[in-house]
């Protein structure tokens, strides 16, 4: 397989499906399209007759993009790789969310881009305080289940237990909260805590931190 994504310093879409490759042990390629700055990926997205954008899965010669389209891919070609979670009522409360963060946010995501490499405090306006306000509840959804889907809950730190998808999905939050100093909840803190320590976030984090690309409107936000 080859995943071809963005900047990591700033790709929020790139990191989803990559994270997840890597924490499920998947053995992959990887090829950077820097489209501020060449036109590598137009050129490829032309070529395959695909919209411009990042990320891009090949695999068994089938091209795939999307992040959530990438991930569904990835669990029905490997489902011993438990991409989803086990339990019915996990993988139905996992989905919905998955898909309210690829719909929605958009005021979080507007004020604060990702930016891996850089720490400093900004405050929230209006739009992003109503989505930090949903996140807590989210949150306290997932970590306050109800006693039939706490009886199904798998061992870990992570949002139904064990990482899965959508741990992956909200990877990207986790560097907005995280590094333009805003707060969400205890349960929050948590489960953030639990994925910054994971290998495949340091090793993110790390060539982020190596990449010489610069994104001036991102690394302007105050």
């Amino acid at each position: 397989m080859e995943l071809f994504i963005a900047y990591k310093n700033y790709s929020s879409w790139s990191l989803r499906p990559w994270l997840a490759m890597k924490v499920a042990g998947l053995a992959f390629e990887e090829t950077i399209f820097p489209f501020y700055h060449d036109t590598s990926l137009t050129d490829f997205a032309k070529q395959e007759a695909i919209p411009a954008s990042v990320p891009i899965l090949k695999v068994d010669n089938q091209i795939v993009w999307d992040s959530m389209a990438i991930m569904e891919v990835l669990a029905d070609t490997y489902p011993e790789a438990n991409l989803w979670p086990k339990s019915k009522g996990w993988r139905a409360l996992a989905r919905s969310a998955s898909a309210e963060m690829h719909s929605g946010f958009m005021g979080l995501r507007s004020q604060f881009p990702m930016n891996c490499r850089r720490q400093t405090k900004v405050t929230a306006n209006a739009e992003s305080l109503k989505d930090i306000s949903r996140l807590a509840a989210l949150w306290k959804k997932f970590y306050q289940a109800d006693e039939v889907l706490s009886a199904s809950r798998s061992e870990g730190p992570f949002l139904c237990g064990a990482f899965s998808i959508v741990d992956a999905m909200y990877a990207p939050v986790m560097w907005r909260i995280r590094n333009y100093g805003l707060s969400v909840s205890d349960e929050f803190d948590a489960w953030s805590e639990a994925m910054f320590a994971l290998p495949a976030m340091q090793e993110w984090l790390r060539a982020a931190q190596e990449e010489e690309w610069e994104i001036a409107a991102y690394d302007a936000v105050e």
